[in-house]
């Protein structure tokens, strides 16, 4: 069987844990691919509140089998805590969730690395969230990581050891102020990884890869969103992962003739955390209305989100890159009420109008070109069909259709699994 993929087109927080959640019944086995527990995925169902950082999305249904793929980077503190969160729920954790022996360890170390670098770079600071995500990748990929497999070798405390001691050396170059208690991170960080080594490692590539020869169905969840990414994204104000499709194939051993549909999933309008380039973005009213309807706080984080009109450019740009065939629509019961809105469909670019997402981004380069539409008044949170919708809305859908040239199978009017209208 082919693989599926599901993805985020903006910079993250599009809703991608809620669709994850709503899809996992037509699948056997839910994917992680990429990113660490700086991202939080949300699912709201029975009038309760979820947020999953490092598991996948599929872990509330009965019968999905959720992987951690080798592309993830796990803290086990934090992954601990994630456990406890969902010891109430009556989840058989050891049958349900299993990790693959290649994902790479968060140690206590990566995150004063992390806050240690951030702070020395001053006014010039990226936005990280301080979780250790970057020095977890820089390690990985300057082969010195430590990785789930090795918990099972006898000398793998050595390593742990032999790596703190590095980073402690890189931590005093920085020559910032990081207060820390080594031995009291270190006591809740091996506690973690107790409870972490009572879960299933499996050689993940292996696993899919007889998965599919058996027919079972696999749905590959990315974290963060597109523009994130290490590559395509607005660097260096980007994740350190492969945040687009090409990341499934590497964070999870999956071929990419084996990828079959990609669910890009994207706002109304369009949000971001932390610095960066955001050429749609609102200063006004307008979008101070857009963050507090929407209610626009990070679910890691609680960093406010900064808000904007959707941005065609953006959009069309990722879905290209990922070659997306189907797009879900979140949020559009957040702009019911605008009397106007606006989608930005070209840049001024140095003077010249341009359709394409250039080198550069930032404001000083960037205008912003707008096609204006009639906003709706109706509530859409209690519709259940598309056929409740209000024209304006049809008439919002319908254009962004026919400039993506994909459609729009799914709409998200309210946060609930249940407030999912399928087209």
């Amino acid at each position: 069987m082919a693989v599926d993929l599901l993805l985020g087109l903006q910079w993250g927080d599009e809703g991608k844990g809620k669709i994850v959640d709503v899809l996992t019944a037509n699948y056997d086995i839910i994917a992680r691919f990429q990113g660490g527990p700086n991202a939080g995925h949300t699912l709201e169902f029975d009038g309760i509140k979820h947020v999953l950082r490092t598991i996948p999305s599929g872990i509330f249904h009965e019968t999905a089998t959720n992987v951690i793929g080798n592309g993830v980077v796990i803290d086990p503190v934090v992954f601990k805590k994630e456990l406890d969160g969902l010891a109430k729920f009556d989840i058989d954790i050891h049958k349900k969730l299993i990790i693959s022996r290649k994902a790479h360890l968060i140690l206590p170390t990566h995150r004063l690395l992390d806050a240690a670098s951030e702070a020395a770079k001053g006014k010039a600071k990226i936005g990280s969230t301080l979780k250790g995500i970057g020095p977890t990748y820089m390690d990985k990929t300057g082969r010195n990581g430590i990785r789930v497999g090795d918990l099972e070798l006898d000398n793998w405390k050595e390593k742990y050891r032999a790596l703190t001691n590095k980073h402690e050396a890189m931590i005093n170059f920085y020559n910032v102020d990081v207060q820390y208690d080594l031995q009291e991170l270190e006591d809740e960080f091996f506690a973690a990884v107790k409870v972490l080594k009572t879960l299933q490692f499996i050689d993940s590539e292996e696993y899919l890869h007889q998965a599919q020869k058996s027919g079972k169905t696999i749905l590959a969840e990315g974290a963060q969103g597109s523009l994130l990414d290490i590559d395509f994204g607005t660097y260096p104000f980007v994740t350190s992962s492969t945040t687009t499709a090409a990341g499934a194939c590497t964070g999870l051993g999956v071929a990419p003739n084996k990828i079959k549909d990609v669910f890009g999933i994207f706002k109304a309008y369009t949000t971001r955390v932390g610095s960066g380039p955001f050429p749609t973005e609102l200063f006004d009213d307008v979008g101070s209305d857009m963050a507090r309807i929407g209610h626009e706080f990070g679910a890691v984080t609680g960093r406010p989100r900064r808000c904007g009109w959707l941005d065609l450019v953006a959009l069309k740009y990722t879905a290209q890159v990922n070659g997306v065939t189907q797009l879900m629509m979140m949020k559009g019961d957040v702009l019911s009420g605008f009397k106007t809105l606006k989608v930005c469909t070209a840049y001024k670019y140095k003077g010249e109008t341009i359709s394409h997402l250039p080198y550069n981004i930032e404001p000083e380069n960037i205008e912003p070109i707008y096609t204006d539409f009639k906003g709706w008044k109706e509530d859409l949170t209690q519709m259940t069909d598309p056929s409740q919708f209000p024209k304006e809305l049809n008439d919002y859908i319908d254009f962004l259709e026919k400039e993506l040239e994909i459609p729009i199978k799914i709409v998200s009017v309210g946060p609930d699994r249940t407030q999912t209208i399928h087209r």
